[in-house]
């Protein structure tokens, strides 16, 4: 399926970076079209990042691990 091309330390900074931004955008910190826009795009950092694979790494040839 996909390839890890992800590190430990980088899985875990996209899933903390996704979080925050999910809480920003759903707790109603930041509200209008800032805070959709964080409802939507914090779901791409904690999806990566659970999953180890990151498309654009792919395109650009860059991995993070040693694998």
């Amino acid at each position: 399926m996909f390839k890890v091309n992800e590190a430990m330390w980088d899985r875990i900074v996209r899933i903390v970076l996704g979080v925050v931004l999910l809480y920003l955008g759903w707790a109603g910190v930041v509200t209008g079209g800032w805070g959709l826009f964080l409802k939507i795009i914090g779901f791409l950092p904690l999806l990566t990042g659970l999953i180890g694979w990151c498309p654009l790494y792919t395109l650009l040839k860059i991995r993070t691990n040693r694998a």
